[in-house]
């Protein structure tokens, strides 16, 4: 969707996957703040670290980045123990969190953490249930531990479906869209690549509902892959042989890939800003050093 104003400036996150001692982590995360990542996300699956207590040790590692939650698994928490780890981590980031929630697709981790994992409108109702108990006891001028930043830690709220995308337009400062669903068949969260012409339309019915913010929100996309290479089609088959229905043309084809020189990937960032407006991007830890170059290119556009 071409935008009528003018586009947001970038902004880009690194999500870390992977455990690590303390001075591991530590270096891990200040090596993101070196390549110049607005952003140090966490996860919220089973077998990756615990998101908040990572977030706080990146907070004393380092000085600028944001910190964020990408995402937490709705049908994981009780609003009311989370709304006091949002708290308590806003407070020792001193005001640095941004806190990211979806309704999880993982039935795998579901069972066995022993909870329910409901229909895809049960999860979403839980994560409605748990953004609105956030709000009401965090904004609340007496509610203990107090966080720091005011009215609100920003919220981002991540999902394509149209459930999930009302109650982004209604909620959310920041809108996470997904380059890939679920797969309705698998229990282990396998993902399947959207189009471009789906995002297209995902996007849209975002803005339709959206249409009444007073203040539009910030757009975020995850990516799933960043390659600088002058042969793009040997990068990517490795996806074409986990998903054979796509042909070279079209996988090369999808936002959620960046694959090719420098002065290719930068250009398919800046139309993929113009065309759906997304402004911050997110990348997965593997790629963490891949997309350094291009942030380079991009600061300040």
């Amino acid at each position: 969707m071409s935008q009528s104003v003018s586009p947001r400036p970038f902004r880009f996150g690194v999500n870390l996957l992977t455990s690590a001692p303390a001075d591991e982590w530590r270096a891990k995360c200040r090596r993101a703040e070196e390549l110049g990542y607005d952003v140090i996300l966490v996860p919220d699956h089973l077998g990756m670290p615990a998101p908040f207590p990572a977030l706080v040790a990146a907070a004393e590692a380092t000085e600028q980045p944001r910190l964020g939650t990408f995402v937490l698994n709705a049908g994981l928490w009780n609003p009311a123990l989370l709304a006091r780890e949002v708290a308590t981590t806003d407070a020792l980031t001193g005001g640095r969190l941004e806190l990211g929630l979806g309704a999880g697709y993982v039935q795998a981790e579901h069972d066995s953490a022993g909870l329910p994992f409901g229909t895809p409108g049960e999860r979403v109702a839980h994560l409605r249930r748990t953004v609105e108990e956030l709000q009401r006891l965090l904004e609340s001028e007496s509610y203990e531990p107090r966080p720091v930043q005011r009215p609100r830690v920003p919220l981002l709220v991540g999902g394509n479906g149209d459930r999930v995308l009302r109650l982004t337009a209604e909620h959310a400062d920041i809108a996470a869209f997904g380059g890939a669903y679920a797969d309705p068949e698998s229990s282990t969260g396998r993902l399947v690549p959207v189009t471009a012409e789906r995002l297209d339309e995902r996007v849209a019915r975002y803005h339709g509902f959206a249409e009444d913010r007073a203040e539009p929100a910030e757009l975020n996309l995850l990516l799933q892959m960043v390659a600088v290479t002058r042969d793009r089609e040997a990068v990517v088959q490795p996806l074409l042989d986990r998903v054979p229905e796509l042909t070279p043309e079209q996988a090369l084809a999808l936002p959620i890939l960046l694959i090719g020189t420098l002065d290719q990937i930068t250009a398919q960032v800046l139309a993929q800003r113009e065309r759906y407006g997304f402004s911050y991007l997110t990348v997965l830890e593997p790629y963490m050093e891949a997309f350094a170059p291009v942030i380079e290119e991009l600061r300040g556009k």
